[in-house]
């Protein structure tokens, strides 16, 4: 578009057919006049608009990071680790159950006080009472585990990798894991007397059974497109086995045998109730005829220092084996 001066009066001139960019809607910037007058070179009556200037809507910009002052790093640096402070309320606890022990709210044939206790295990690991009692205990628990892990796993095998051993392992294992264990346990003394061989089937069925829940279920659960890419492989039932179904099922092996673990050590009260002469349950029931609530007290912090570290040991295994997994 150029500029034409006529008379004192600047009139645009528009060369060209197309509007121009700043028109507004309800006026034409092209007018032809009736009386003929070629669009392309037709003069708008009027003054040349000239196009707003644009706005440029501001910038937002993210707002300051606040650095930590000195008083904020040292705060940080001051605070204990998570694990110290889940501590402190397992030690108020204890303080609250010694002052109530001390000040005479709690007596002593109800519930010894912590620092009894502590004395009470204290003699008896100078005595090597508690050291032979444990030892008994743990004989027990790894003889019911080495036996009932494998017999576990291997119906879990048969009930998940054919059809016919579901039919007849799953519906049998699944009915008997609905009988409570220790409602078995008249049963096996009349079957097993009341010996060592009693006290470990109890624990022999208490680890079977978890063991067999979470492994068949993971077989189950596997990827069917692991098993086709192991047909056109060409791997054979062994293989198969080895490479494919094991891996799969090795994460919910793990959770059963951590459910395994808690189970043989509660089903070991019991058993040790059957007529036992050694091992802590033994302790405990000598001392609650006698109304020796300490020795029963070390005998239950004893069960429970065993079933953690034992847990600890089944979550180190669960990190080795299954580093391969996100997440580990």
């Amino acid at each position: 578009m150029t500029d034409l001066d006529v008379s004192g009066t600047t009139f645009g001139v528009i060369v060209g057919s197309e509007p121009a960019p700043w028109a507004g809607p309800d006026e034409a910037p092209l007018e032809s006049r009736s009386n003929g007058t070629d669009p392309a070179t037709a003069v708008i009556a009027g003054p040349t608009r000239v196009a707003p200037p644009l706005v440029t809507p501001p910038l937002m910009t993210p707002p300051l990071m606040t650095l930590p002052n000195r008083a904020t790093s040292r705060t940080r640096s001051r605070r204990l680790p998570r694990s110290v402070e889940r501590l402190a309320g397992v030690a108020a606890l204890f303080l609250a159950w010694e002052l109530a022990s001390r000040a005479g709210w709690i007596s002593p044939d109800i519930l010894a006080g912590p620092s009894t206790v502590l004395t009470a295990g204290a003699d008896l690991i100078r005595s090597g009472v508690l050291i032979e009692s444990l030892w008994a205990s743990l004989q027990r628990v790894l003889w019911g585990m080495a036996i009932g892990i494998p017999l576990g796993a291997l119906l879990a095998l048969a009930s998940g990798l054919s059809r016919i051993g579901d039919n007849l392992v799953d519906a049998n294992v699944q009915m008997l894991r609905f009988v409570p264990i220790i409602a078995l346990q008249p049963l096996l003394v009349v079957w097993l007397g009341v010996g060592e061989t009693v006290k470990v089937s109890l624990i022999v069925l208490g680890v079977a059974f978890p063991i067999y829940v979470n492994t068949s279920s993971a077989m189950k659960s596997l990827d069917p497109r692991y098993l086709e890419l192991a047909e056109v492989v060409g791997l054979n039932r062994f293989q198969l086995i080895r490479r494919v179904v094991l891996p799969g099922s090795l994460a919910g092996f793990l959770v059963g045998l951590r459910l395994a673990t808690a189970i043989a050590w509660l089903l070991l009260v019991f058993a040790e109730q059957i007529n036992a002469t050694s091992g802590i349950g033994y302790l405990m029931t000598r001392a609650q005829l006698f109304f020796q609530t300490d020795l029963i007290v070390v005998g239950l912090i004893t069960y429970a220092a065993l079933g953690l570290l034992s847990d600890g040991l089944v979550r180190t295994l669960e990190r080795v084996l299954l580093r391969w997994q996100p997440g580990r």
